[in-house]
């Protein structure tokens, strides 16, 4: 049998103001790990060339741009033309119009679809209604990254609730390994953090409202009058990064809350933290999330969707409620007091880690196309009648993601 050629399909490669973020980097995980004896995976953007210094062709897939804008209808037949060049066998698209034009482009040449939502957004546009509504019954199935993007997709997004299975995503487990205190130590230098008695707090994010950065920067506040050895690291770009250290310097804490801004290496980075922060208002599930637990960083997070399916309170994380800057700030405070507790979140979070390496989330991918190709090369008109319960049962894991986690651990 021949390689299966797939396509990944988004609508951009970069928010406004940012570089790597989410979905590019769960790409550059992801496509090299497939089977190259078995597939072919290329990656569409349907808008401009990345001109970002982080192109995703330097992981050595190809790439390839349609350069439309966001409502052109030329979109349609220049898919098209570039699914029929490639010969493409299977499509998963990600965004608005990627999956718009993509399941238009899929139902036209009679070839298999995978709709891939990444967040929980409560509602769609207006004009987002309409082809969701119409492209439903030519959707193979939808892929939801935790179960309130699920209810995203059938509630906002007008999906069957059949087609839509909950797969989570993960990390690479080999890159985002816990590193020995030497070289956490040698992150934290060459992050320019020199004082051994310094401790660091850190998330990587997007600098946007739902990432609840700026109840982050009143909790340091709090924290920084009680613990003076504490810095907060807070390391991405986005468009609220000048609002962020003019709230800092409000506040008198320009000296304990450090912007880094985009940093190449995130794993790095994450060896630097003493403990990784979440304060975000409302998620997907972040990628962060998976990296942190896989280096084994003690987390506080907020209580929000997303998050609360991958981490369990006391064991792998200590949660409290979004836009509490108090509840943040006693978490953490709690996490750096405590040493045993930190010891236990940490050895927890690896116990965890061991259900989101991304490999298993490829495995599952390629069972998905084979099954879907095949349905469709063995049929001579129409889609495929599938059975959604038994077909793809091996997609879904229902069991508590967080983990068993050690009899006799330490508790709070």
């Amino acid at each position: 049998m021949p390689p299966i050629n797939v396509l990944q399909i988004c609508d951009h490669l970069g928010w406004e103001g940012s570089r790597m973020h989410g979905v590019k980097r769960l790409f550059a995980w992801m496509i090299p790990r497939f089977d190259e004896n078995r597939f072919r995976v290329s990656l569409l953007s349907l808008r401009k060339k990345d001109l970002s210094e982080d192109k995703l062709e330097e992981y050595g897939f190809p790439v390839h741009y349609l350069e439309k804008t966001r409502f052109d209808p030329s979109t349609l037949p220049s898919l098209v033309s570039l699914l029929r060049r490639l010969e493409i066998d299977v499509i998963q698209t990600h965004g608005y119009g990627a999956t718009t034009f993509g399941r238009a482009a899929a139902a036209l040449l009679r070839i298999p679809n995978v709709l891939h939502e990444h967040a929980n957004l409560t509602d769609t546009p207006w004009f987002q209604k309409i082809p969701d509504t119409i492209f439903n019954p030519l959707t193979d199935l939808a892929i939801a990254v935790s179960k309130s993007t699920r209810r995203f997709c059938i509630d906002a997004r007008k999906l069957s609730p059949d087609r839509v299975k909950l797969v989570y995503l993960g990390a690479p487990l080999e890159e985002f390994k816990p590193r020995s205190p030497e070289e956490e130590d040698a992150s934290r230098r060459m992050m320019g953090y020199t004082d051994p008695k310094i401790r660091l707090i850190g998330t990587v994010t997007r600098l946007h409202e739902s990432k609840g950065n700026v109840h982050l920067v009143d909790a340091a506040a709090i924290v920084s009058k009680k613990r003076p050895d504490v810095r907060f690291v807070v390391v991405g770009e986005g468009p609220l990064q000048t609002d962020l250290e003019q709230q800092a310097a409000r506040l008198g804490i320009s000296d304990k809350v450090d912007f880094l801004g985009f940093q190449k290496d995130v794993a790095s980075a994450l060896a630097s933290f003493h403990i990784a922060a979440f304060p975000s208002l409302w998620e997907g599930t972040p990628l962060t999330v998976f990296e942190s637990l896989a280096m084994g960083k003690p987390i506080v997070s907020t209580d929000v969707d997303g998050l609360k399916e991958v981490l369990v309170h006391e064991q792998n994380s200590l949660i409290v409620p979004p836009r509490d800057p108090d509840a943040l700030a006693s978490a953490i405070i709690k996490v750096l007091d405590e040493k045993q507790l930190a010891a236990h979140l940490s050895q927890n979070a690896l116990v965890s880690a061991t259900r989101f390496d991304i490999q298993v989330f490829v495995d599952k991918m390629s069972s998905l196309y084979e099954l879907l190709v095949e349905r469709y090369r063995h049929l001579r008109f129409g889609r495929p009648r599938w059975d959604y319960d038994r077909e793809f049962a091996f997609l879904e894991d229902e069991e508590q993601v967080g983990g068993t986690f050690p009899e006799g651990a330490v508790s709070s």
